[in-house]
């Protein structure tokens, strides 16, 4: 994709590129505090590099027509590598995210009218109450040092909390806050035995995990119940997604969520969205703190709406571009990995079975073959009429597994910086530090820099 562009774009920062003789051992020591940094310069050339994953062939696609195989075609073949499973399944259980085969039809056909376009504008209430409230605390900041990251944590934490549960998350979001930083600390990184082991034999962390889960699944349990105690009065239509999932009801079967998949399936969503929203969102914050020029076009463009519709979000076509080039650049989800069940031909690749294939969105969407100027930020990239090909660029995957909360994660996030950006003015407080992207669970950054805040 050609771009014009009358000035010169910025570069964000990323990590260097891993040397063509990185030793076994010495990936295996930085895949736990960084994946990025893993890949090597053919990873953003070649369109397949083929290796050995702990014993397994392995395949990193770059390829269009391969990717769109693996996750549409023949999407039933390829499911989550056992790595990805120990790692996940504590926090979300057998929700949405990591189910597989029959149950994951019945919670896909189950969960989708909760997120409906007509589902999603009945909760952009929630989400206006929440930045009014955060851009009225950011008021008494201006001119202060302000951890953006934390605020867009918190931020989006309430969202999460107010369109699941219609109650803010004072009491509770600083142990839910807790939960997730434990977890991420320490028990959602791969250590060597998860990486070799099959499922079905624990490994020295997955004894802790179960521990973590047991407290998780207790604190979930108990916000349910809470909720359900504030009750609905009859008749009344769906106020929150609590609501929409509590009663939903598989269209072909009748049957709804029993409790224990109704604490997993509001695990996967309030992690699901509220972790990747805020990275997002952090992301861009400090995208366009790089870049003044962009910023105030964001400003422009809000410059006297109301924002309070879908209809005020869908008008913000330069904000939707930003947060698209952000997610292309710095993707919440940077790895997707899925193990074969059987051997298979993706578009000329022979695959064989329990081969490891590897569709990396923060290669795919640097990738020199794919994108002009692959690693400069370019919005306008996204606003011009040649679109790039839908299996290039994965913010949330693609074919029948594409994330369900795509349309209330884009809306929450273009409402969210188009409030903010029209609201202040955001700098570095210190623009010569450069905030290093790191591959852990989310595309997190390696420090929270300060920012410098002042009213438009």
């Amino acid at each position: 994709m050609n771009i014009a562009s009358v000035r010169r774009p910025i570069i964000p920062p990323a990590p260097p590129r891993a040397p063509d003789d990185m030793s076994f051992f010495g990936r295996l020591a930085v895949v736990r505090q960084n994946m990025i940094a893993t890949w090597g310069q053919r990873a953003y050339e070649e369109e397949v590099i083929p290796g050995r994953f702990f014993f397994r062939n392995s395949f990193i696609l770059n390829q269009p027509d391969a990717i769109r195989h693996v996750l549409l075609s023949n999407y039933e073949n390829y499911t989550r590598t056992p790595a990805g499973i120990r790692m996940l399944r504590p926090v979300l259980g057998d929700g949405l995210l990591i189910a597989e085969g029959h149950s994951w039809t019945f919670q896909r056909r189950t969960l989708a009218p909760a997120f409906t376009p007509r589902a999603t504008a009945n909760l952009v209430p929630h989400m206006t109450a929440v930045l009014d409230e955060t851009i009225a605390k950011l008021d008494a900041k201006t001119g202060e040092p302000v951890d953006l990251r934390q605020v867009m944590q918190r931020m989006t934490l309430e969202i999460a909390g107010r369109t699941m549960f219609s109650f803010g998350m004072d009491q509770h979001g600083a142990t839910l806050r807790d939960f997730i930083m434990e977890y991420a600390a320490r028990l959602g990184r791969p250590y060597f035995l998860d990486m070799v082991l099959p499922v079905s034999w624990p490994s020295p962390m997955d004894f802790a995990r179960a521990r973590f889960r047991k407290r998780w699944t207790e604190f979930v349990a108990m916000l349910i119940a809470e909720r359900r105690k504030a009750g609905k009065k009859a008749g009344a239509p769906p106020r929150d997604l609590f609501d929409l999932m509590d009663e939903a009801r598989d269209p072909e079967t009748g049957q709804g969520f029993s409790d224990e998949q109704l604490v997993d399936e509001v695990a996967t969503m309030i992690l699901a969205g509220h972790e990747t929203t805020a990275t997002a969102l952090f992301w861009a914050l400090y995208l366009l703190a790089l870049d003044p020029d962009t910023q105030e076009e964001v400003a422009s463009e809000t410059r006297g709406e109301h924002l309070d519709s879908t209809a005020d979000i869908d008008r913000q076509k330069f904000t939707r571009a930003v947060i698209d080039e952000t997610m292309r650049l710095y993707p919440p989800a940077f790895l997707v990995a899925r193990a074969a069940r059987d051997k298979d031909n993706a578009a000329g690749i022979e695959i064989g079975k329990g081969d490891i294939i590897m569709i990396a969105p923060w290669l795919l969407h640097r990738h020199e073959k794919l994108w002009d100027q692959p690693n400069a930020f370019v919005p306008k990239r996204f606003m011009s009429r040649e679109a790039p090909d839908r299996f290039a660029y994965l913010p949330f995957g693609a074919g029948p597994r594409v994330c369900i909360g795509a349309p209330f994660a884009q809306a929450e996030s273009v409402l969210a910086l188009a409030r903010l950006i029209g609201a202040f003015r955001i700098e570095l407080a210190d623009p010569e530090a450069p905030v290093i992207p790191l591959g852990v669970v989310t595309t997190q950054p390696d420090h929270s820099p300060m920012f410098r805040i002042t009213r438009r």
